[in-house]
């Protein structure tokens, strides 16, 4: 099995210091044409781009500005603990024992605007930019474009030393997840849902939902899980499993 996941918005670059061996992002060579382009971006650029504050668009103006193609360890940290989203709230992978960690390395990849695939303890920079924002490359009109089948060539290839039962557990968003050209990866594809039973309802409540999806990798991190039927015993938060709504490729989690 093969985990993915969207990055966050929000980092944590408080402490540099890597507890663990860390490696460079395959694509960093990709990665530093796209910085160069943002590097030529102004404030006003990013705020329009992005639709971001003066001051958040001066923030990642800086930080394109000094990004570092060595990636030097006072201003890189491994991704797992560089992210600090709703995602990675669930993840918490601060808590993670030493094993997990690396049990992680092997089985998660987080999708990426300005690195396309990370490994959890694959270095990165401070950076913002979404998948799903427009940005004129050489290679076409947005991301989706410049990546191309990059993304789905290099998970293809990790799939194959995975695990026992090879497939892909999406936990990523829409919006990176079609970053992942499917007719190339050419795999079983788990897609998760949740959702809450409100005022007799069934609602998808954002900020949950993307904890959720931390919490369900830290699942099946912490039991190495390896078969897909297995998932269905999660029940973090009181979720549980609705077979009823489920299909092979969708399942749905309620709490």
């Amino acid at each position: 099995m093969l985990i993915l996941l969207s990055p966050s918005k929000s980092l944590n670059f408080e402490n540099t210091t890597n507890e663990y061996p860390t490696t460079l992002p395959f694509f960093r060579s990709k990665s530093l044409e796209l910085v160069k382009i943002m590097q030529s971006k102004s404030v006003k650029d990013l705020m329009e781009m992005m639709e971001i504050s003066e001051s958040i668009a001066v923030e990642n103006v800086r930080r394109f500005k000094n990004y570092k193609a060595r990636f030097p360890d006072n201003q890189s940290k491994a991704a797992i603990f560089a992210f600090d989203g709703d995602v990675y709230t669930g993840l918490d992978a601060y808590t993670l024992s030493e094993e997990n960690v690396y049990y992680a390395n092997d089985h998660v990849r987080i999708l990426s605007g300005l690195y396309g695939v990370l490994k959890p303890l694959d270095k990165m920079q401070a950076y913002r930019l979404e998948m799903g924002r427009r940005l004129v490359t050489s290679l076409g009109s947005n991301l989706y474009h410049f990546w191309g089948d990059e993304i789905a060539k290099t998970i293809k290839k990790d799939l194959k030393n995975s695990g026992q039962e090879q497939f892909i557990l999406n936990l990523a968003s829409d919006e990176y997840f079609k970053a992942v050209n499917q007719k190339v990866l050419k795999a079983d594809i788990l897609n998760i849902n949740f959702k809450e039973e409100r005022n007799g309802k069934l609602q998808f409540i954002s900020y949950n939902a993307k904890k959720s999806r931390g919490q369900m990798a830290r699942f099946v991190i912490n039991h190495k899980i390896e078969k897909k039927e297995d998932l269905k015993s999660f029940d973090v938060d009181g979720y549980r499993f609705i077979s009823e709504a489920s299909t092979k490729n969708e399942w749905l989690f309620v709490k």
